[in-house]
């Protein structure tokens, strides 16, 4: 009998591309009843504070619209977990004094001055913003990691401000390797930076392009792939070529070499 069925369904017939359409169509409706649901269960804290909801800016990640909802939603598997990050994720902004950050904080203007992290004019071929790290620059010795959440948080804030929400609401995150040594690699960053991006930016990564990766990275990279889910894993490529590159972004577009 099992056999049978399996053979009625089998990969490639209509009845089992039916199939799959009609699970695909029960999936959409239970998300979006999870989705209106959790809507409902946020709209008191909502209305105790207006401002979080469709504020001045529409692409200010501060404000919750059903895309940033649905984000939540999608990245957590479940309702409540989706929640409770949302109370989570307003907690933080809060305590984080998100809306606050700005280029004339000190912390802030100091590393913009070193020039390793750029939020670019030009977007990718999906039209996504492109943040632009330049590893090179960075050197893990001398660095503040509190001061580092800051200044990432506030280059990730500008960066999504740039989005056209309705054309892609994720960001292109690309980590320039050329002349790449291990005095760059900075492992409790990029771990933070993981952990920021899953737990406040959810489903804000729509690509990272590790540009230019010298053999020596290969050591430092099942390192941080194990901290990446493998949804994460998934959107992590790599390119070592203008010519490679050229299918994701506008070359001419990047930061010279020598910069």
């Amino acid at each position: 009998m099992i056999s049978s069925v399996r053979g009625f369904f089998r990969s490639g017939s209509p009845s089992f591309e039916n199939e799959k359409e009609r699970l695909k169509e029960l999936k959409d409706k239970k998300f979006l009843k999870q989705l209106e649901t959790l809507k409902q269960r946020l709209a008191p804290l909502f209305r105790s504070d207006p401002s979080q909801v469709n504020g001045k800016y529409v692409n200010d990640s501060h404000f919750h619209d059903d895309r940033s909802l649905r984000r939540f939603l999608v990245a957590a598997g479940d309702l409540e977990t989706a929640y409770e990050n949302v109370l989570r994720y307003n907690h933080w902004r809060q305590t984080m004094a998100v809306d606050t950050l700005s280029p004339t904080d000190p912390d802030i203007l100091e590393l913009i001055a070193l020039g390793f992290v750029h939020s670019l004019r030009i977007k990718d071929a999906m039209g996504r913003p492109v943040l632009y790290v330049i590893a090179r620059k960075h050197f893990a010795g001398n660095r503040d990691l509190d001061k580092m959440q800051k200044f990432i948080v506030y280059m990730l804030e500008m960066t999504i401000k740039r989005m056209e929400e309705h054309v892609n609401d994720s960001i292109c995150l690309v980590f320039d390797l050329l002349n790449f040594s291990l005095a760059n690699m900075d492992y409790p960053f990029v771990k933070k930076l993981v952990w920021l991006l899953t737990k406040y930016y959810p489903e804000r990564l729509g690509i990272c392009i590790i540009y230019n990766a010298p053999v020596l990275f290969q050591g430092c990279w099942p390192v941080i792939r194990h901290w990446l889910n493998e949804k994460t894993g998934s959107k992590v490529v790599f390119v070592n070529s203008k010519e490679a590159m050229s299918e994701y972004l506008e070359v001419d577009g990047l930061p010279p070499p020598d910069m």
